[in-house]
């Protein structure tokens, strides 16, 4: 995944589909909403909640991709180039985390 060609396609979307950008702060609820969903299928298939007649149908992925949606229309408005900022954010958990995991006993 590109995050520059995602951002640039989620521009172009809303200048011809959605009029204008939501606001930083209602986006902002928005996330936190769609994370909400995330974290109602991830509770219920696969923790010990039991999932609802309901919730059966919904598809993780959908919602997953709401997420980055949501997240990439906030890094537009906010003039964040993303893929910069992860790649950046890559390079220093390459360095900073290299052998972290490895050395950490509760992971083996």
């Amino acid at each position: 995944m590109n995050l520059k060609n995602s951002q640039l396609d989620v521009d172009t979307w809303i200048k011809e589909h959605g009029v204008r950008y939501f606001n930083e702060l209602t986006n902002m609820a928005q996330l936190t909403e769609e994370v909400g969903e995330v974290a109602r299928i991830i509770a219920r298939r696969y923790g010990e909640q039991s999932e609802k007649e309901s919730d059966k149908n919904k598809d993780l992925g959908e919602e997953l991709s709401d997420v980055v949606f949501v997240v990439l229309c906030l890094a537009n408005q906010t003039g964040i180039d993303l893929q910069a900022a992860f790649d950046k954010k890559m390079d220093l958990k390459s360095i900073r985390d290299k052998d972290r995991h490895k050395n950490n006993d509760k992971l083996k």
